[in-house]
């Protein structure tokens, strides 16, 4: 190959396409006939459109690398193949959104609205069983003066002078290939096709103007930090009145001073006298449903769990609800006074326990067991 089109383009080997396009845009602009006058500007700017060709395009860029000039006589598609064509030169001259204009003619005037995040605190009952809000939201309303036609009540928008309601204009250009048509957004009417000679006073000609305005919503049960909420079509209104964005409720839940949240269940811990533990007991829990009475058998252990169903968080878009773990926790008494003493003592001597046997055991012999039998290969 006679060419290194790599060093027409000023880039490494193993440059991106990105750094490729950027590369030819920059040399395109300054090698341009109607921009250069150099002399043999033209021919350096056929190179290097030749050199992009085929760098630009993967499966002759993959040929050259192995040594084979795609761009050759008989070595690929000659003229401006996948990778180069008219886009290009447009992009690179006229800029991708005017490009775009000269195909889609005028533009609306009416475009969609910004959609809004507003964040939503709950409590964790609210989050359990669901709840009614209202929040205030600052958005963009529907100017009731002009009623999104951003005119003066008794105007109407006039046809642009200058592009006769195209929203372009065009112009004819000298290239290496000749004369070439381009477009442009028209700067009278700014691609509108239309332009506005007297605009509403109230809202300045934009169709809208800017209120508080109050929202209701209906929280559902089972919703978190984080959960969002869609109001579709609450947004602000669109300039020149049109559609509506969307508002998003972002939940964010208030930590609660008994109760911790897993899911969608509910822990809490309760502690329990070492007597109460041992005899065993009712205790009335206040829980998110209400006062409710738990009982605990003879012998309840430290760290042992009471389940309550149906007492947690109902399950978001679905029936039920999660239940509520309630730790125990038993408390040994301190600050014993002497009568006090001496019935522990009495109870440890029935039980023979003045002496506890200094024994340690695990505290999940099941970990133990597990590691054993893996170790031993069962």
């Amino acid at each position: 190959m006679s060419t290194d089109y790599y060093a027409v383009l000023g880039i490494e080997r193993d440059a991106s396409p990105e750094q490729i396009k950027k590369a030819y845009r920059k040399l395109a602009r300054e090698l341009h006939p109607d921009v250069a006058t150099t002399e043999g500007s033209e021919d350096r700017f056929k190179d290097v459109s030749r050199a992009y060709e085929v760098l630009s395009n993967p499966e002759k860029r993959e040929m050259y690398d192995r040594g084979v000039d795609p761009s050759a006589p008989g070595g690929g598609q000659g003229g401006f193949g996948a990778g180069f064509g008219f886009q290009d030169i447009f992009e690179t001259f006229f800029g991708a959104a005017q490009g775009a204009s000269a195909q889609r003619g005028p533009v609306p005037r009416a475009r969609r609205g910004q959609d809004a995040l507003l964040r939503l605190e709950v409590t964790l009952a609210e989050a359990a069983f669901g709840v009614h809000r209202e929040v205030q939201v600052d958005t963009a309303v529907l100017c009731s003066t002009c009623e999104g036609s951003c005119c003066r009540p008794g105007t109407s928008p006039r046809t642009c002078d200058v592009c006769g309601g195209r929203g372009v204009v065009q112009r004819v250009a000298r290239s290496f290939l000749g004369q070439v048509m381009t477009s442009s957004p028209c700067a009278a009417c700014h691609g509108f096709g239309t332009v506005i000679p007297d605009p509403c006073p109230e809202c300045s000609g934009e169709g809208r103007v800017r209120s508080r305005r109050t929202l209701s919503v209906d929280v559902p049960a089972g919703v978190e930090t984080g959960t969002r909420i869609r109001m579709t079509g609450q947004g602000e209104v669109g300039p020149a009145g049109g559609p509506s964005g969307d508002v998003y409720l972002e939940i964010r839940e208030k930590a609660h001073d008994l109760f911790v949240r897993r899911g969608d269940d509910l822990h809490c811990t309760l502690p329990v006298p070492m007597t109460a533990a041992a005899l065993g007991t009712t205790v009335e829990l206040e829980t998110l449903d209400g006062p409710r009475a738990v009982d605990l058998r003879p012998g309840t252990q430290p760290g042992e769990v009471v389940v309550e169903r149906g007492l947690g968080i109902g399950h978001l878009n679905g029936a039920g609800r999660g239940d509520l773990h309630i730790h125990v926790e038993v408390q040994v008494p301190t600050g014993l006074d002497e009568e006090q003493t001496d019935l522990l003592r009495r109870l440890a001597t029935l039980r023979d326990e003045e002496r506890p046997e200094s024994r340690l055991a695990p505290a999940h012999p099941g970990v133990f067991a597990k590691l054993r039998d893996k170790l031993s290969g069962r």
